[in-house]
C-alpha cells in the first residue's frame, strides 16, 4: 500500500457545513443591515477562510471597519450554532474507520477558523484524527501548503506517502503547491468541471471510490 497518511479537507470533503455557515454569514448581514446571501452563494464564497467569506458576501463599497464588524458577529454566532445543522457526508465515518484499520493515519486540515475545526472534528468523528489543523495566526491557510507541511512535521511520513483528499480549487492549489498526491471529491462546495478547469486530475463520486483508492490503488 502507497499511503501511510490521508490528509482530509473538512468542508465540503467530511462535513456538509454549508447550512451553518449560511445561516451565521446571513445572521451578521442582517444585523448590520446589508441584503442577505443565498445557500448557492454562499456555497460559492467558502473555500478560503471567514474572512474571505464576509469580504466575497459584503459590498464591495463598505469600509474595513465595517467589514470587521460584520466578521466579528459571524465568528460570535458560528461558535454557537457550528454544530445545529452539520452533519458527515453518508459514508464518511465508515471510511475513517477503514482506513484506521489499515494503519493509515488519518489528518484534518481546513481554511475554518481553529476553535470551529477542532470543536466539529471532537463532535463528528471522537478521536479518530491524530492531527487537526485549522486557520490560526502564524501558519498561513491554504492554497498555502504550510498546513500540510505542519501535519507531516509530526509523523515519520515523507510527501510521497501521503495523500491530500478535498473538494475546492484552494485543496488542487494546495495540493499542488506541497508537490503531493491529490484527490478530489465530487460531493462537495465544488462541481466537477469547475475543478477540472482548475487542474485537478483524479475524482472520485462515491465514498466508497474513495475507499477503494484509497485502500486498494495508487493514484496515478
Amino acid at each position: 500500500m502507497k499511503y501511510k497518511i490521508a490528509i482530509f479537507d473538512l468542508d465540503g470533503t467530511l462535513l456538509d457545513t454549508l447550512q451553518d455557515l449560511a445561516i451565521s454569514t446571513n445572521f451578521a448581514l442582517n444585523s448590520c443591515n446589508y441584503p442577505k446571501r443565498t445557500v448557492e452563494e454562499v456555497r460559492r464564497f467558502v473555500g478560503n477562510g471567514i474572512e474571505k467569506l464576509i469580504e466575497r458576501s459584503t459590498p464591495a463599497d463598505i469600509s474595513s471597519d465595517e467589514r470587521q464588524k460584520i466578521l466579528k458577529i459571524f465568528k460570535a454566532h458560528y461558535a454557537e450554532h457550528c454544530e445545529n445543522h452539520t452533519v458527515p457526508y453518508d459514508g464518511i465515518l465508515p471510511l475513517l474507520d477503514r482506513l484506521i484499520e489499515a494503519d493509515i493515519l488519518i489528518a484534518v486540515v481546513s481554511n475554518k477558523i481553529d476553535f470551529a475545526v477542532q470543536s466539529l472534528c471532537k463532535k463528528y468523528f471522537g478521536n479518530r484524527f491524530s492531527i487537526v489543523v485549522g486557520e490560526r495566526e502564524g501558519i498561513r491557510r491554504k492554497p498555502y501548503p504550510d498546513s500540510v507541511f505542519e501535519v507531516l512535521s509530526k509523523t515519520p511520513f515523507s510527501l510521497k506517502e501521503a495523500v491530500y483528499i478535498g473538494d475546492s480549487e484552494v485543496d488542487v492549489e494546495t495540493a499542488s503547491n506541497a508537490n503531493m498526491d491529490m484527490i478530489c471529491v465530487t460531493w462537495g462546495f465544488r462541481d466537477k468541471d469547475f475543478l477540472a478547469k482548475s487542474g485537478a486530475k483524479i475524482f472520485v463520486d462515491s465514498v466508497d471510490e474513495l475507499s477503494r483508492l484509497l485502500l486498494e490503488q495508487e493514484v496515478k
